[in-house]
């Protein structure tokens, strides 16, 4: 893993692992992509997952970069078994006002 809110997030040939909120300590999504400015537009328009449209879970609070895909799909589901208040650790760890992070992209 290269950690948490690494930039720039546009890496050619990176990987993300992020998680979106529905806003602070609300409905939590881990999604993983190579390409994080791409699949929020998915996200925030609609046609990305069907979890996120029904629960308006737009707010990008945690991002980590990996080099492949295998490590980032790895921590996906690693985050997706983790206990909610794990998640909220880890997202507040760096992000404790849970901000949107989507302008740093």
């Amino acid at each position: 893993m290269t950690g948490a809110l690494v930039l720039p997030m546009s890496k050619k040939g990176a990987y993300y692992v992020y998680i979106l909120t529905s806003g602070q300590h609300g409905t939590l999504y881990i999604g993983v992509t190579n390409n994080l400015p791409a699949r929020l537009e998915l996200h925030r328009t609609g046609r990305g997952s069907k979890f996120v449209q029904q629960y308006k879970v737009h707010r990008l609070v945690h991002v980590e970069t990996f080099a492949t895909a295998l490590e980032a799909i790895a921590r996906e589901k690693q985050l997706k078994n983790w206990q909610r208040r794990w998640k909220i650790r880890l997202i507040e760890e760096n992000n404790a006002s849970w901000d949107d992070l989507s302008h740093l992209l």
